[in-house]
């Protein structure tokens, strides 16, 4: 599933390509993608007439801000976006068609099936699902040091799990959570609630860190992630533990291994990611 980095990447791209141009009529071939309203010759109409004036994000949640109509799109596993002219030949998958009245058309790909998409009145969206409960924007100013201590305190479970949880944090998935914990030196067995205030300012840098990094050189395609003009991203190329296991860590040189944790494959080195943490003894303790 694309991640925050992945997303943030189609939206740049969608930015470019589509805003300041007029639906003039909108097809849809697979009626499932539509969820808000169900009924797609409703969906329909509610878009036609509209004009793109910004493309934004929320987590993994597309914005497609228009006058009177706010389209959030979740691309899921596979879903993608590409603009292409009218008259070129419409590829299989393809369920959702926006036509343009310039002679374009934003079409909608998606071998999964398992994309969303909502209209709202401006606004609204962030009182419905599926906006509604998401946490921290890790890129944002809001996401700060204490922010993201507050999300985590009283937290019992096991962090890679919680920093999956987008209504801690949003975003955030499989690879950058394995990359953001190995960089920060935090096993993702460890529970929130043993983590040392040092260890969450290193946890809350390396998400920053990663995700910037990741962002500007467009995301990670792992599997069949491109971005909406067809690009692959490069942030796999600098992947350290992800997809990595039985390779040497590049900063120890132990075999990266991987396991299970919360449901999820995870990779993380054994000797930069203890799980077992040795606190030193106090003076009085002696």
């Amino acid at each position: 599933m694309p991640e925050l980095p992945e997303v943030e990447t189609v939206r740049r791209t969608l930015e470019q390509l589509v805003v300041g141009k007029q639906i003039r009529q909108v097809q849809v071939h697979l009626n499932r993608i539509i969820q808000r309203p169900q009924e797609p010759g409703h969906f329909c109409a509610l878009l036609e007439g509209e004009t793109i004036r910004g493309m934004e994000r929320r987590g993994k949640f597309i914005r497609f801000v228009m006058d009177n109509i706010v389209m959030v799109s979740h691309l899921r596993m596979e879903g993608r976006y590409g603009l292409y002219r009218q008259d070129e030949a419409v590829e299989k998958h393809t369920h959702v068609v926006f036509q343009f009245t310039d002679g374009t058309e934003l079409r909608y790909k998606d071998v999964r099936q398992f994309g969303t998409m909502h209209l709202f009145t401006p606004g609204e969206e962030f009182l419905q699902p599926p906006l509604k409960k998401l946490g921290l924007e890790p890129l944002d100013e809001a996401f700060t040091l204490d922010a993201f201590k507050r999300v985590l305190r009283g937290k019992s479970g096991k962090i890679k799990p919680l920093l999956l949880n987008q209504e801690y944090v949003v975003g955030l998935g499989n690879i950058y959570v394995d990359e953001s914990l190995f960089s920060a030196g935090i096993h993702p067995e460890r529970t929130a609630a043993s983590l040392s205030g040092e260890e969450l300012a290193r946890l809350h840098e390396s998400i920053c860190t990663t995700l910037r990094e990741a962002v500007e050189l467009g995301g990670s395609s792992i599997k069949s992630y491109v971005n909406g003009q067809g690009e692959m991203g490069m942030f796999q190329m600098r992947l350290k533990v992800y997809g990595r296991k039985g390779e040497a860590c590049a900063a120890c040189g132990q075999p990266v291994e991987k396991s299970i944790v919360g449901g999820r494959g995870t990779h993380i080195c054994p000797a930069c990611q203890p799980l077992r943490v040795t606190r030193k003894k106090s003076a009085s303790a002696k």
